[in-house]
């Protein structure tokens, strides 16, 4: 467990060089060109966000946080006409840049710290699987609730 909270620091030190190596992947990937529709302040926020307080996700374990946090954004996505593939392709985006950082900058002591960097990799892939699912979620309720509010005023 020890390896795990050395990791989380390491990401949240470094969350702005993180941060700024996913807005380029995202401003710069042809499979997002709707990302466009939002606001480069608010990207770079929600992007800083993650990686910022990667920690209290992770190891306070508390998925009421990561279902309202990942529903408001899903929700903000679906009323920035960011289609929800887009989305779930950003969280992918998400997670394969800190892979990348940690494969570059985390160094283990010990061989024994495997079992650590598992238990690790293992909390993380839940993070981001849960951000996923409740991305999805907001998502859907706005479109549903949009939906909902046409019927009625063509009523």
């Amino acid at each position: 467990m020890m390896l795990a909270y050395r990791l989380v620091r390491l990401i949240e030190t470094h969350s702005d060089a993180l941060a700024a190596g996913l807005l380029q992947k995202v401003r710069n990937s042809p499979l997002l060109l709707d990302y466009q529709n939002v606001p480069a302040d608010e990207l770079k926020q929600r992007v800083y966000e993650i990686y910022r307080h990667l920690g209290d996700w992770l190891l306070s374990k508390r998925e009421d946080d990561i279902e309202r946090r990942y529903r408001e954004i899903g929700a903000r996505r679906a009323a920035q006409h960011v289609p929800l593939s887009q989305l779930n392709w950003t969280i992918v985006l998400t997670k394969e840049n800190l892979w990348e950082y940690l494969k570059k900058e985390a160094v283990m002591d010990r061989p024994t710290e495997v079992f650590g960097e598992l238990e690790m990799l293992q909390m993380l892939d839940q993070f981001f699987d849960r951000a996923i699912y409740y991305g999805a979620v907001g998502y859907e309720q706005y479109t549903a609730a949009q939906h909902a509010a046409e019927v009625v005023s063509h009523s």
